[in-house]
């Protein structure tokens, strides 16, 4: 296949700037799109041509194919690279590409067929013979027909999009009374992330682990994994911490999920970077959950411990090249990344968009910030409010664990809400330091991870009030004389005249 000349980002934020990097390294030219939203977006400025593409919300822009693909085509770009989220799962998108001659670079329709939507991907799962949680096999068409199957399997439940991942369209529905608003708000958010609204539904496993495992196919029958990420932290199924390797599996384990998620991706002829997670039961069972045919937003982890720079990988990939290697990397030390938000966790974790007025992020050994703002940005209320992933390398998950909470320490955003201090509280807790945390950590210890005020700290914040205060009062004074027409009389005869009106 011939060498990819020019690439688009089909994407924004923090992805489409760390796929840019990459083909900056292999001397690949780039084009971003953007919505009105994102006119001074990082990844705007960064590419080599940027294409307008339409109003600030996703479905009337970054959701829309015709507009990427005009966009590629007038850009001459002869690559597209989605991301994650928008359009990476999306199977007519990637037929789109190649009825006009554009390289997807991401799995083949088909294989994104039979993964990409959630219920095919079970029943491929099963005839294969792996093990996969209790649930539908097809998305439900009514509100009464996905409750009364609810009912039969018992609560609790789980409703999610079967258009794709990421936490989207996801609910947990604890008794009947619920059901009627999550099924609601579930489709709700699956149409405005994927364009598709189908649900299905899995029975919930009680403190279940969610472990994911890397996969690389190339198109010349090589498969492989590239080791697990343990995903557990997890807040309204959204993942906030991720690390590698798991600290909950043992070698056999490892070998064991490997091997099935390797299987999986074979039944479908994958090509490229995909994730086969699986949730992991209190016995140590593995289920099979889902597959994301696409690059994950914690592949950073992974790339730490490896050594190698996934996307590249995913370009030489699309280009036709063979993988450079044909068993596991084995792992060497420890890896962390956390999410940074743009949200306000003491207000229930709502979303704080607006201007950062200054910004200064973290450095030194083995730290690396994942971001796609800059001070004097507008963060938009549009998006997901994630501005950057911070992850960290260390030898032991000990140290990795110190120098991701000293990476925090560092981390300061001034004129928006930011959850550094939240992510602080999680790498601190005794239950995250033991290792043993499942997906309902963040949940019950709530409370705890939001912690109380400070009073040494709402002195210092008084004091600093007071030593503003008499600061702003000082510049006041000198001013208020000129504006008045005082002469020599200066502040005294200001203050004089002031207790004159005032009697």
């Amino acid at each position: 296949m011939p060498k990819i000349r020019k690439i688009l980002i089909a994407n924004r934020g923090e992805i489409a700037i760390r796929v840019m990097r990459t083909c900056k390294e292999l001397g690949i030219p780039t084009v971003a799109v953007y919505s009105e939203a994102d006119r001074s977006a990082l990844h705007v400025r960064m590419a080599d041509q940027a294409y307008f593409v339409g109003p600030p919300p996703s479905r009337e822009s970054y959701l829309v194919q015709e507009r990427i693909l005009e966009a590629a085509q007038h850009a001459g770009a002869d690559a597209i690279h989605p991301g994650y989220g928008f359009l990476s799962e999306n199977a007519s998108f990637v037929r789109a590409c190649e009825k006009a001659g554009i390289t997807f670079i991401g799995p083949p329709a088909s294989a994104m067929d039979a993964m990409g939507e959630k219920t095919r991907a079970r029943q491929n799962m099963i005839q294969a013979g792996v093990p996969v949680v209790p649930g539908t096999t097809e998305p439900i068409a009514t509100q009464e027909e996905a409750l009364a199957y609810s009912q039969k399997i018992g609560f609790p439940v789980m409703l999610k999009a079967a258009g794709g991942g990421g936490g989207k369209g996801m609910r947990k529905v604890e008794k009947r009374e619920e059901f009627e608003s999550a099924w609601r708000s579930a489709k709700s958010e699956a149409l405005n992330a994927f364009g598709n609204d189908a649900v299905y539904i899995e029975k919930y496993l009680d403190k279940p682990h969610h472990v994911e495992i890397q996969v690389f196919a190339d198109q010349h029958g090589t498969t492989v994994h590239l080791g697990e990420r343990e995903c557990s932290a997890q807040r309204r199924h959204q993942k906030v911490v991720e690390e590698t390797p798991s600290p909950i599996l043992t070698p056999e384990m490892r070998a064991q999920m490997g091997e099935v998620a390797v299987k999986a991706a074979k039944a479908v002829n994958y090509v490229g970077a995909g994730t086969v997670e699986f949730l992991v039961d209190a016995h140590r069972n593995f289920y099979f959950l889902e597959m994301n045919t696409r690059l994950q937003v914690e592949h950073p982890v992974t790339e730490w411990v490896t050594g190698l720079d996934l996307v590249a990988l995913q370009i030489k990939v699309a280009e036709g090249e063979k993988l450079p290697f044909t068993s596991t990397v084995p792992p060497r030390g420890h890896s962390i990344e956390v999410r940074i938000y743009a949200e306000d966790p003491a207000r229930n974790f709502m979303p704080s968009p607006g201007k950062i007025q200054y910004l200064r992020v973290p450095g030194g050994p083995n730290v690396r910030d994942d971001s796609g703002v800059f001070a004097g940005y507008t963060v938009p209320n549009f998006y997901d409010p994630m501005i950057s992933k911070l992850s960290v390398w260390a030898p032991t998950r000990a140290e990795a664990i110190a120098r991701a909470q000293r990476a925090l320490s560092e981390y300061v955003v001034k004129g928006i809400t930011t959850n550094t201090r939240y992510l602080k509280a999680i790498l601190a807790h005794p239950e995250f330091a033991g290792g043993d945390y499942d997906t309902s950590f963040l949940t019950r210890e709530h409370t705890a991870l939001l912690g109380g005020e400070d009073p040494k700290l709402n002195e210092v914040a008084l004091l600093a009030s007071a030593v503003f205060a008499h600061q702003r009062d000082q510049k006041r004074a000198k001013a208020l004389p000129q504006k008045t027409g005082a002469g020599t009389g200066g502040v005294s005869a200001w203050r004089l005249s002031l207790r004159t009106r005032r009697r």
